[in-house]
């Protein structure tokens, strides 16, 4: 790969126990295979399906994991409230208001000393009524800019018309525009005209025989009954998700994207 190009990972969530398996056999050897320089993963799933803990915070680094990403999840673990504004690696997004606390962007190097910009976002259809994910993507994106012309964007929402939306919005100014929160990848990867590249949802790291990583004895419970039961994340049929980008280092624009499956237990 020419050195004017940056390879990037983007890992889809991480859901539970299983995921963090996935992540764990998975993740390093990957890395080395593919180049890659910088890899973010989502992780507002990770602990026991519903949110993060400090623990699994340093876990997901310790497998190679650069930046984590985030959602309306974040802050089901009630410890993380006091840790997130300590580390400048755990985004939430950049949407909720000034005062809650951490950051939902930021700008790290790699070991070639080249600067991305990270931004996540979050949606306001079937999700709650946060502020205005483009408004704030275009404040965040002034500053951003100034620093680097490689950024991605984890656009966390419900509806894809929105996150569609989002990546028209923001073609031509970053690298990518990534969806995540419904866990199950879309075949719609693109680079879209001004060299942004964009996919829907990028899936989901975790137990495959479930409904989005959960039990799905008792997710069809509850869809069937209509009463509130405990969801418990699924333990079989483990897979990776992912999306692989290279860009170029002085514009921004992305010149490759590919979609990433690997299924672990048919290996």
């Amino acid at each position: 790969m020419p050195s004017k190009e940056l390879r990037i990972l983007f890992v889809s969530d991480v859901v539970g126990r299983a995921g963090r398996r996935v992540l764990f056999q998975v993740l390093p050897s990957l890395r080395r295979d593919k180049g890659v320089q910088l890899c973010v993963a989502n992780g507002e799933n990770a602990a026991g399906g519903f949110g993060i803990t400090v623990n699994i915070v340093g876990k997901l680094y310790s497998y190679g994991v650069d930046v984590i990403t985030s959602g309306n999840h974040i802050w089901d673990k009630k410890e993380i409230l006091d840790y997130i504004g300590k580390d400048e690696r755990l985004l939430r997004p950049a949407n909720y208001p000034s005062q809650t606390p951490g950051r939902g962007s930021g700008i790290y190097e790699t070991e070639e000393g080249v600067r991305v910009g990270v931004l996540n976002l979050q949606g306001r259809v079937f999700l709650p009524s946060i502020d205005c994910p483009f408004r704030i993507a275009s404040q965040v994106l002034k500053e951003l800019r100034g620093e680097t012309r490689v950024i991605i964007v984890d656009m966390h929402a419900e509806a894809t018309s929105e996150k569609i939306a989002m990546g028209w919005y923001l073609d031509g100014m970053v690298s990518a525009v990534i969806g995540t929160h419904t866990h199950v990848q879309t075949a719609d990867e693109t680079i879209l005209p001004k060299g942004t590249a964009y996919i829907t949802d990028v899936g989901m790291c975790g137990a495959y025989d479930s409904v989005i990583g959960m039990d799905k004895s008792i997710v069809l419970s509850r869809f069937t009954t209509q009463i509130p039961h405990r969801f418990i994340p699924a333990k079989k049929d483990l897979r990776f998700s992912g999306l692989l980008l290279d860009v170029d280092v002085r514009t921004g624009e992305a010149k490759r994207v590919e979609r990433i499956r690997i299924n672990l237990e048919a290996e």
